[in-house]
């Protein structure tokens, strides 16, 4: 479980992230077979990887790995690049209509992938440009009322305000304003506020806080709630990633998945 990073040497390990969508950019994190709650793209930055999955062993350059599926990543070199998209956004669909193979719902070969490790060797990359390069698709700013849930849930990832108070602000019915936020999100409102405080815990761990701290300040019940939901979501614990040395940003304009008005 150890990164591949010899000790003492510096991390060259970055972790951007934004409602709906997370970056990763460093060693391999050498995993256990596991799954992830997202979409998740990998790249070998350096060198190809060996994909092992339930229907057979892969050597790739770069592979879109579905939700809850079970795998194994090998990494033949010592970088790698995960792109983690809410499995709903317009991102994630655009990602996946680059991939140019599938096996068993496994996407194989994006069609961008050698602009993504070239990307991804710079010593400072660009992670709007690399979510370009993975799947981008713009589309119409959110209804208004929907932008306003999505602000409250980022501004105050802590708070438990529930869907129906936001649903009487914009004078809808519960089940009508759950309809519009997904469709307009591009996530489901329980996912929104899951990922609004994981960005507000990477902000306080950026910010120096422990993980007990940081699971405190962003509304998760315990720490050992946070550890859960970020190994459910990532495939990862948090531990293990902190372990890296990785270099946390959280890009603070990102209002939504599906928002016209984020940095990228």
């Amino acid at each position: 479980m150890a990164p591949s990073t010899p000790p003492g040497t510096p991390s060259s390990a970055v972790l951007w992230l934004w409602a709906g969508q997370a970056i990763y950019r460093g060693p391999s994190l050498r995993l256990n077979a596991h799954s992830t709650a997202v979409d998740c793209l990998a790249v070998g930055v350096d060198a190809p990887f060996t994909l092992e999955t339930g229907g057979g062993t892969h050597v790739l350059r770069s592979a879109l790995i579905p939700p809850r599926r079970v795998h194994r990543l090998v990494a033949g070199g010592d970088q790698m690049l995960f792109c983690y998209l809410d499995p709903a956004s317009r991102g994630a669909r655009a990602c996946r209509e680059r991939m140019t193979r599938w096996h068993n719902e496994f996407g194989l070969a994006h069609r961008a992938e050698d602009a993504l490790a070239a990307a991804a060797t710079q010593t400072r990359p660009d992670p709007c440009a690399l979510a370009g390069l993975a799947g981008t698709a713009p589309g119409p700013a959110p209804d208004h009322r929907v932008a306003e849930a999505m602000a409250a849930l980022l501004a105050h990832p802590a708070g438990d305000i529930p869907a129906d108070r936001f649903a009487a602000a914009a004078h809808l019915s519960e089940s009508r304003f759950l309809h519009l936020f997904a469709a307009q999100a591009g996530t489901s409102f329980r996912r929104y506020r899951l990922w609004a405080r994981m960005l507000g815990a990477a902000r306080a761990i950026a910010e120096g806080a422990n993980l007990t701290v940081a699971s405190a300040h962003a509304g998760f019940a315990s720490p050992s709630h946070f550890s859960d939901a970020f190994r459910t979501l990532f495939g990862l614990s948090a531990t293990t990633l902190l372990a890296t040395g990785v270099r946390i940003v959280v890009l603070d304009e990102a209002e939504g998945i599906e928002s016209g008005m984020r940095p990228c």
